[in-house]
């Protein structure tokens, strides 16, 4: 028996019904558009689009070719150019980092600072290797050993511009990274941006070195800042998370000159 559309459309509004049949999809096309005549030239429609399909297959697979193509290239470009172009990048670095090394732990610190950033025997410094392999591995963590030397050298407008160019979601290096912009700010005598990058620094790792350093000098800009309620709040978590930390010795002195400042 041929249903009526009222039935069809009764059947079709029930919860998580799905038409089945073609006429019941046409009604509820019907039903849920204001141009059902349109709607109810589909099949032509449909057999026309077939039609040119077939027409100009040819179109279609050079089309489709140069997608391939473009996929491919991008592939190829990855693995021909980019990959041994990140290689050589990190190998052209290997002598600015031997100097940035010599420099933490030696005595000539600026001037090996300054080999780590220039370059010597020849070889590429870390602005090279940033300007020569942009968007390589290599150049993007050469920014971080430049803001380092630069933080180092007291030129502290340039350690915020490679620091704040450097990514990265290593649990050592992201919180360093972010906390040496924070001291860059303090020495710049802008406290209230040095709070900001304490505070992303504390955000993005939490571990036993980075936490309650970062904690403990958030702790005192916010207490120079008048902020007593948040350098308490700072200190308390020194405190109660990081007891074994180097920042948790006399930390009771440290919470008592907080809750004065409150």
């Amino acid at each position: 028996m041929r249903r009526t559309n009222r039935e069809y459309m009764a059947t079709y509004k029930k919860r998580g019904y799905k038409p089945k049949t073609k006429a019941e999809k046409v009604e509820a096309i019907e039903d849920n558009s204001t141009t059902a005549e349109v709607f109810n030239t589909l099949d032509e429609s449909a057999s026309k689009t077939e039609e040119w399909a077939v027409k100009n297959q040819k179109y279609i697979f050079v089309i489709v070719g140069l997608a391939a193509a473009i996929v491919l290239g991008y592939l190829g470009y990855n693995k021909f150019i980019a990959e041994p172009k990140a290689d050589e990048a990190m190998n052209e670095m290997f002598t600015a980092q031997k100097y940035f090394d010599e420099a933490v732990t030696g005595t000539a610190k600026d001037s090996l600072y300054t080999l780590a950033l220039n370059g010597g025997e020849g070889k590429f410094g870390m602005l090279d290797i940033i300007e020569e392999y942009s968007g390589t591995p290599a150049a993007n963590l050469a920014s971080y050993y430049a803001g380092m030397a630069y933080l180092n050298t007291k030129d502290y407008t340039n350690a915020v511009k490679h620091l704040g160019n450097f990514s990265s979601n290593d649990e050592m290096l992201a919180p360093i990274a972010k906390g040496g912009i924070g001291d860059a700010f303090v020495q710049l005598n802008q406290p209230e941006d040095a709070l900001e990058y304490y505070e992303k620094a504390l955000a993005v790792s939490k571990n036993e070195f980075t936490t309650p350093m970062y904690l403990f000098k958030a702790a005192n800009i916010a207490l120079k800042l008048g902020d007593g309620a948040k350098a308490l709040n700072y200190f308390k978590r020194i405190k109660n998370e990081f007891s074994s930390s180097s920042e948790a010795n006399n930390i009771d002195v440290f919470i008592g000159k907080a809750e004065a400042g409150m």
